[in-house]
């Protein structure tokens, strides 16, 4: 502190504040505790000094009239509107023993953790839940379907995710020598100038672009970067699986694939039996054989030749077969005919002929190809996606097909290329698919996680319950009953559940929900309960979501506010006697031990990049035994190669290689729909200056983004006597909602786009209210329970809709 009252602290920002997935170091200037300015770190490599909109607003937003400094009771009915404000010492007692008296009777199971996207909440909610004894962590998106989704389809392929390559794993950024340039980046729905970055950023990709890094864009909107690509694709929305196979037939029939990574590093030369189209295993060669090896025909010797899955190696001297078939004597004195798994691959890709293509994603035949061989020609080359492959029921194989882009074209954890994303230092606080932090539910707790007994893939990766199974369980009771739930950063009914009328019936079955937040939204109005949280300027924390390793470090108090951190950390102290840490600091230091750094230390530094030859620092990790537990070349899949055949999805009885299946609401698989709705409905295209459901209460930002807009094109308004800036009705069979529209020719004729997350809180909280929170919500068009058939995904981007102009005593009255 100076003696003018002014201090400057260097911090990261994530939530609550921003709202994005955060990473950005910041300088926050404070004078006598009040924040006067927030800058971008010009030191800091990731974003050098740039800042966003929302971030640069910080200045009203932490001090904003609106924001709870109180812990509230609620002193009517549900949704009524009515509080009392209590102490923090009467929140927690109340809080603990209606918590307690719901475990005792009903089993902490029975108690929902709800969460919203990318917050700096999940460590703490996680902590929170586990030491209470409930498994049931949930994110409300049906379908689970943001990121998480993606995440665990690439460990089930690959062993690990993938991003594409903007040299962030190194201090000095582009001129470290390591690095190499892409020559092309395929962005693949994803505008990410105005989107949460996902620890991404859309300037980095505008730095590569002034390098001379060519873009190819995948995406029915005119983005940004779509009008400055090289090839824009403009796909009709939930196709992009047959773009990808389309691009796979290409790259496969002209030769365009890296054969040499195809026949060492991937599973392409194990045998499938043609049979039960199931991969042929040691144990069916014989008795006492591993069904964990997998078997491969060696050309040398016209014979099988096991693969070791544990050793990653076939016997000496054996030369795989790549492609072809062959007969293979089994155990039980039967022969089977067999092809390799190459074979079966080429043979699904050739189910996509561009002709094929073209007519499911309306994208010509010559665009689909150029933009394919334009892609597999650059070296390096890199793919990245956004939310609409997550959001989509056919998400798993679409994400499969993605990553066999990358890993037949030889661009897997090469400089340039799609690159490992780890967790720095492998310190785990935000814990995602097929990773644990320091927190964990016990074997018992978790064996009763909601779905993990219907999807494979939630089992053995994701860490929280799959989302359209949880809401009906709160209406059927089955298998146990759900009796109450904790919020933390999560609006669902005012953005991120679908069917929010729904979820509102839900809340109101619960016997006890508690809301944490800086603001009221229309979900806390549903609580009993409701915490004012603190902002990210408001409390110290770790960041270790990929690279680099960084510290959030509190740069000021609001009276009244409380972090997640702490908020979570007294509680989870009252529920677990064998509560194992003294203080936030020790929580800290626990989760930052295998960086070798404490709390302190790291707050010293700033932020940390984990040194060559660390199992989180690139590249070609897989050549180098970094990747596997066992110290083996490899990946950790289960038989040790990117699996172009997916055994888990074997496993499961889902289909092993990616394909392309039509979403449920689209025009060709409901033409009955289609009618008497002939618009696609996409929904989610982001804001640049609000993120989700959060700051319209922020005069800046709202000023910039001040109404929800459906994007309509020219000729589509024109058809229904649409002008620009009138209010326009959207239903479709589900419900309705009201949007101003904005006549552009960002999207095609037979698309429209509306804003998601739209609530008012300038507007009466209590109900039917809510804050205006059914009004103009995109989420009353779209149903929950269309989930793919593992339960990830769901049909977000791509309904089916009409749209007409509002009367002005709708708009008044809606």
């Amino acid at each position: 502190m100076s003696e003018s009252g002014v201090k400057r602290v260097r911090t990261t920002s994530w939530s609550a504040g921003p709202g994005c997935h955060g990473g950005c170091g910041v300088v926050a200037t404070v004078k006598d505790g009040r924040l006067v300015k927030l800058e971008g770190d010009p030191e800091h490599p990731w974003n050098q000094g740039r800042l966003c909109s929302r971030a640069l607003a910080m200045t009203q937003y932490v001090h904003h009239p609106d924001r709870l400094r109180t812990p509230l009771k609620r002193a009517g009915e549900r949704g009524e509107g009515k509080w009392e404000a209590i102490s923090w010492e009467e929140a927690y007692d109340l809080i603990e023993a209606r918590m307690k008296a719901i475990r005792d009777e009903h089993g902490p199971e029975s108690f929902l953790f709800t969460i919203g996207t990318g917050r700096d909440i999940y460590p703490w909610i996680s902590l929170l839940a586990y030491t209470y004894g409930s498994p049931n962590i949930v994110f409300g998106l049906s379908g689970n379907s943001c990121y998480a989704t993606r995440i665990s389809a690439c460990k089930m392929v690959q062993g690990d995710y993938m991003v594409f390559d903007a040299a962030q794993w190194f201090p000095d950024r582009y001129d470290d020598p390591r690095w190499v340039q892409p020559e092309c980046i395929v962005i693949w729905g994803y505008n990410i100038p105005a989107s949460c970055p996902d620890n991404l950023f859309g300037h980095w990709i505008v730095d590569l672009m002034k390098r001379g890094t060519k873009i190819v864009t995948i995406d029915p909107r005119l983005s940004w970067f779509a009008s400055r690509s090289e090839h824009w694709l403009q796909l009709r929305p939930g196709t992009d699986a047959a773009i990808a196979m389309g691009f796979l037939h290409v790259i496969v029939n002209e030769g365009l694939y890296d054969c040499a990574f195809v026949e060492k590093w991937t599973n392409a030369a194990h045998l499938l039996r043609t049979d039960t189209g199931r991969l042929l295993r040691e144990s069916d060669l014989r008795a006492g054989g591993a069904t964990a090896n997998f078997v491969a025909w060696d050309a040398v010797r016209s014979a099988p030749a096991v693969w070791d899955a544990a050793s990653q190696a076939y016997p000496a001297g054996a030369q795989p077969l790549l492609e072809g078939t062959c007969e293979v004597a089994l155990a039980d004195g039967g022969r089977v005919a067999c092809e390799t798994v190459w074979t079966a691959f080429r043979r699904e890709v050739d189910r996509y002929p561009l002709d094929r293509v073209a007519e499911i994603t309306m994208v010509p035949a010559e665009q689909v190809r150029e933009a394919a061989r334009f892609y597999a020609k650059a070296k390096p080359a890199a793919i990245h996606w956004g939310v609409p492959i997550d959001m989509t029921p056919n998400m798993t194989p679409t994400a499969h097909a993605l990553a066999a882009l990358w890993c037949i074209t030889g661009n897997l954890d090469v400089p340039g290329g799609n690159v490992l994303a780890r967790f720095a230092f492998n310190a785990v606080a935000y814990a995602l698919p097929g990773t644990k932090s320091v927190f964990a539910p016990s074997a018992e707790a978790e064996a009763k996680r909601i779905a993990t007994d219907r999807y494979g893939i939630f089992k053995k990766f994701s860490l929280r319950a799959q989302t359209d199974v949880t809401l009906e369980q709160i209406f059927t009771g089955e298998p146990y009953p759900i009796k109450g739930m904790w919020m933390a950063a999560s609006n669902l009914i005012g953005g991120l559940g679908q069917d929010p009328k729904r979820w509102v019936e839900a809340l109101k079955k619960l016997d006890f929900v508690v809301a944490v937040d800086l603001f009221h939204t229309p979900s806390t109005q549903l609580a009993d309960v409701v915490l004012p949280a603190a902002s990210f300027l408001e409390k110290d924390g770790v960041r270790s979501w990929w690279v680099p390793l960084q510290t959030i470090n509190k740069a000021m108090t609001v009276e009244g506010c409380k972090p997640d951190i702490e908020i979570g950390f007294e509680l989870a102290r009252r529920f677990d006697p064998g509560f194992q840490w003294e203080s936030i600091h020790d929580l800290l230091d626990d989760i930052l031990k295998p960086s070798g750094m404490t709390f302190g230390e790291l707050q010293e530094k700033g932020w940390a990049f984990p040194p060559e030859g660390h199992p989180s620092a690139p590249y070609r990790r897989h050549e180098k035994g970094l990747l596997r537990p066992d110290g083996t070349p490899g990946f950790c899949t289960p038989s040790g190669r990117v699996e172009l055949y997916s055994t888990l999805r074997e496993e499961w009885g889902l289909e092993p290689f990616p394909i392309f299946e039509e979403p449920p609401l689209s025009p060709l698989s409901r033409p009955d729909l289609a009618a008497q709705y002939p618009l696609i409905l996409s929904t989610g295209r982001r804001s640049p200056v609000l993120y989700h459901t959060e700051h319209r209460q922020i005069p800046w930002l709202r000023a910039l983004d001040p109404d929800p807009i459906v994007e309509i094109h020219p000729a589509t308004a024109s058809e229904h006597g649409i002008g620009a800036g009138e209010w326009v009705w959207v239903e479709n069979s589900f419900g309705k909602a009201l949007f101003k529209a904005k006549v552009t020719l960002e999207v095609p004729t037979w698309m429209v786009m509306a804003a998601h997350g739209w609530w008012f809180p300038e507007e009466p909280g209590a109900e039917p209210s809510l804050h205006g929170a059914f009004r103009s919500n995109a989420n009353n068009l779209l149903p929950m329970g269309y989930q793919g058939k593992d339960g990830q995904g769901a049909p977000i981007k791509h309904g089916l809709c009409r749209v007409y102009k509002a009367t002005p005593e709708d708009v008044i009255h809606a």
